[in-house]
């Protein structure tokens, strides 16, 4: 077995290591050498850097499906609530802009089987939607983000430019009235403002749990969007706020 093969198989255990480690488990390798070891490894996809060491890529999926699990759980009937009341706004014959998250894919279980057009960038929204039979699906491509099963990026975009919205379905990670609805990468805050640029509505999902919490890309403030669907516990002053901007409030 190879020392690179060692190295796996320990991050096959433990799912990180530091450099510390590996020169108490290699004394008689250099530091320098080590590090190559490391960056080879990464080249070929097994693991991913760090400032001290090295993760296990494997590792690093694992964590992003157990943090979207995690979610799915979180404010489930927050969600459904706003799933059925965001389900009113649903005429048949429209293109129906879905966005990925565990509130859309609570809004995609119940959604009408009627004769709509649906495009997402969400592959498991894809997939609940395509049980229906009157639907018909056009799936985003793009970079895949596992923390939210999202694509987005250059594909996502130039896919956009050339399709007609009536009606955009968007949700936000965190919301405070400094920075507006956030997301977390900037792939998907440029995809968020493309989709509402081409969408003729705007109707943004969230439940009172993201009000004051600010991740790192703004995608749009309450002017941008055309009706706000949220729970029954959401602060009267960011209500208020949305209808100040004229803004319909379910």
């Amino acid at each position: 077995m190879t020392r690179r093969e060692k190295i796996l198989r320990i991050l096959s255990d433990k799912g990180q290591i530091t450099y510390l480690e590996l020169e108490k488990i290699f004394p008689d390798i250099s530091n320098m050498t080590l590090r190559r070891d490391l960056i080879g490894l990464e080249k070929e996809g097994q693991v991913v850097r760090t400032r001290g060491g090295a993760v296990a890529r494997a590792q690093i999926a694992v964590s992003a499906e157990n943090a979207y699990s995690l979610r799915t759980t979180e404010n489930v009937d927050a969600k459904m609530q706003i799933a059925q009341k965001a389900k009113t706004l649903i005429r048949p014959g429209r293109a129906v802009y879905l966005d990925s998250g565990t509130t859309m894919m609570c809004f995609a279980r119940i959604i009408p089987d009627d004769n709509l057009y649906i495009i997402t960038s969400g592959p498991n929204i894809a997939l609940e939607v395509m049980r229906d039979n009157n639907l018909t699906l056009l799936m985003l491509g793009g970079n895949l983000n596992r923390n939210n099963l999202s694509v987005s990026g250059t594909h996502s975009l130039e896919m956009v430019e050339k399709i007609n919205i009536d009606i955009a379905f968007l949700v936000a990670s965190g919301y405070d009235r400094e920075n507006g609805f956030t997301c977390g990468t900037f792939s998907e805050s440029e995809l968020k403002r493309a989709i509402m640029q081409k969408a003729r509505q705007t109707v943004l999902l969230m439940d009172s749990s993201k009000i004051e919490r600010s991740m790192p890309f703004t995608f749009s403030a309450f002017e941008d969007i055309d009706i706000f669907v949220t729970d029954d516990n959401m602060p009267q002053m960011v209500l208020d706020e949305a209808r100040s901007k004229g803004i319909i409030v379910l």
